[in-house]
C-alpha cells in the first residue's frame, strides 16, 4: 500500500473587508478581516514495508513534519509564488486568485445567533492553525442529518456546511477542513451515486463510517394548523420516506421537491410561508423557529443512512477490532462483467464477507463494441465496481485477496480500510442518540 503525503504552501494576505449591508452580512462578520489563501497541492509518495504500514513512530513523525509545514505556512505573512492559478483552476475559475473566505454570522434572528451560510465552490476559508478544533465539512445547512452525522463522528468539532457534495471534498483537499462526513447509502433509498463518483474522482481516504437513524418531522410556522397546509417541501427521498404519513396528514397538499431537508425548513422561516410545511428533523425546527406538527412521520422506523468519514491521509489498519475495507476496480479490457465472478470468488474462498457492491458506468470508457462489422456488432456497457468487505488490510487474507483481484482488473484502488460502526442505534431523533 502507499499513502499520499501532501506538501502544502500558502500565500496569505490580510485585507480589510468593507462595510456590508444587513442582507449581505447575514452570515458574515461586518467590518472584519478577510484572509486570502492560495494553495498548492502536490503528492510525495512513500512506501509502507510489508504492504501494511510503517511503524507508529514513523507515522507520527510524518504527521508532525506535515503539521509543521502547515503551521509555518499559516504564520507567514507574505509567501509569493504562482499558486493562485492552481486554486482557481480547481474551483472552476480562470482569472486571478480566489478569495477563500467563510466567517461566522454576527446577525441575530429573533434574538438568536444567526446561522452559518453553506460553503460554496468559490467561498472557501483558510485552514485552521495546528492544534485548533477539528473542522468537519458536510453537505447541507445546520439542522441537516449530515450535521448530526458529523457531530456523532467527531464530537466537539466545528461543523462546516457546504452547499454541494464536491465542495465538501475540495474543502478537505485544500486544507479548509480536516475531515468530511458524507452519505453514501440509505436503507430505503439505496446508494447515493454522486458520492460514489466523487470518491473515484478525488484522492481522499475513507477513515471511518457512521450510521444515523432518520427521524422525520412535519414542520410549519408557529400557529399554523395541519389543515391549512397546501404545500409540503423537502428532499425527494424524505418525501418518499414519509409518503404514507403525508397522505394522511396533508391529503390535499401539493408535494414539491427541495434540495435539502433543513434548507426547506429554513426557506419557510425566511419567507414567512404560512401555507407550507417541511419534512425535516426536530433540530431544524429548533434552529429556524418552527413548530412540529407531527413527529416521527417516516413510514419505516428502520430508516438509517450510512455516512463515510473522509480525510487527506489514510489510517493505519489494525486487527484488534472489526474493520471494513472499501475498494473500486474496473474489469480488464474486452472481458466485461465476467471478471466480476472471479473477483467475488477471491473473497469467497477466503471467507471474507462482502457488505456492499455497487456498479457505476466507466467514465473513461462507458461503451464497449464487440463483433465484426461485416456481420454486425454489439455494444456493452463497461462498469466500475465498488466493493465493501469485512476485513482489515492488516490481515494476510485481505492482502492475498486483493493480490488475486488485481490479476483480473485493469484498475484497482483501495479507498480505505477503517473501523466499522458498531454502535447501537434506535428510532429516537438523531440529536437524542
Amino acid at each position: 500500500m502507499q499513502a499520499v503525503s501532501p506538501a502544502f504552501s500558502c500565500n496569505l494576505k490580510s485585507v480589510v473587508q468593507p462595510n456590508l449591508t444587513a442582507k449581505n452580512a447575514r452570515f458574515s462578520h461586518a467590518n472584519g478581516k478577510r484572509v486570502t489563501v492560495s494553495c498548492s497541492y502536490r503528492s510525495d509518495s512513500f512506501s509502507f514495508p510489508n504492504g501494511v504500514g510503517s511503524s507508529r513512530a514513523d507515522w507520527q513523525s510524518s504527521c508532525a513534519i506535515l503539521a509543521s509545514k502547515v503551521a509555518s505556512a499559516e504564520n507567514s505573512s507574505s509567501i509569493t509564488g504562482g499558486l493562485a492559478d492552481q486554486v482557481a483552476a480547481v474551483n472552476g475559475h480562470s482569472n486571478g486568485s480566489v478569495d477563500l473566505s467563510i466567517v461566522p454570522s454576527s446577525e441575530t434572528r429573533n434574538g438568536k445567533q444567526g446561522l452559518v451560510q453553506p460553503l460554496t465552490i468559490t467561498d472557501l476559508s483558510p485552514a485552521p492553525s495546528h492544534g485548533s478544533t477539528l473542522r468537519v465539512a458536510y453537505q447541507g445547512v445546520p439542522g441537516a442529518y449530515s450535521e448530526a452525522a458529523a457531530g456523532k463522528a467527531y464530537p466537539n468539532s466545528e461543523a462546516i456546511p457546504c452547499d454541494q457534495f464536491d465542495v465538501a471534498f475540495q474543502a478537505v483537499e485544500l486544507w479548509i477542513a480536516d475531515r468530511a462526513v458524507l452519505p453514501v447509502e440509505n436503507s430505503l433509498g439505496g446508494s447515493i451515486h454522486r458520492n460514489y463518483d466523487l470518491l473515484l474522482r478525488h484522492r481522499l481516504h475513507i477513515v471511518g463510517e457512521v450510521q444515523i437513524p432518520v427521524h422525520h418531522c412535519l414542520l410549519a410556522l408557529p400557529g399554523v394548523r395541519t389543515d391549512c397546509i397546501t404545500r409540503v417541501i423537502s428532499h425527494p427521498q424524505a418525501l418518499a420516506q414519509a409518503e404514507g404519513s403525508l397522505n394522511k396528514l396533508t391529503p390535499r397538499a401539493a408535494i414539491e421537491a427541495f434540495h435539502d431537508t433543513a434548507a426547506a425548513a429554513e426557506y419557510i422561516a425566511t419567507h414567512n410561508l404560512h401555507d407550507t410545511a417541511a419534512v425535516a428533523s426536530a433540530r431544524a425546527a429548533e434552529l429556524y423557529g418552527l413548530q412540529i406538527l407531527a413527529d416521527g412521520i417516516q413510514d419505516d422506523a428502520g430508516n438509517v443512512t450510512r455516512f463515510l468519514m473522509l480525510a487527506r491521509d489514510p489510517i493505519i489498519p489494525r486487527t484488534d477490532r472489526p474493520f471494513k475495507t472499501s475498494i473500486v476496480f474496473a474489469a480488464q479490457e474486452h472481458k466485461g462483467t465476467s471478471v466480476l465472478f472471479k473477483v467475488l470468488s477471491a473473497f469467497a474462498f477466503r471467507n471474507i464477507s462482502l457488505t456492499k457492491i455497487e456498479s457505476r458506468p466507466h467514465q473513461n470508457c462507458p461503451v464497449r463494441v464487440v463483433g465484426d462489422g461485416s456481420v454486425g456488432t454489439s455494444k456493452h456497457f463497461e462498469y466500475t465496481f465498488y466493493v465493501d468487505f469485512e476485513a482489515s488490510m492488516a490481515e494476510a487474507r485481505a492482502q492475498n485477496a486483493l493480490a488475486e483481484v488485481q490479476e483480473y482488473t485493469s484498475f484497482l484502488r483501495v479507498l480505505g480500510s477503517y473501523p466499522m460502526d458498531m454502535t447501537p442505534w434506535s428510532t429516537l431523533p438523531s440529536e437524542d442518540v
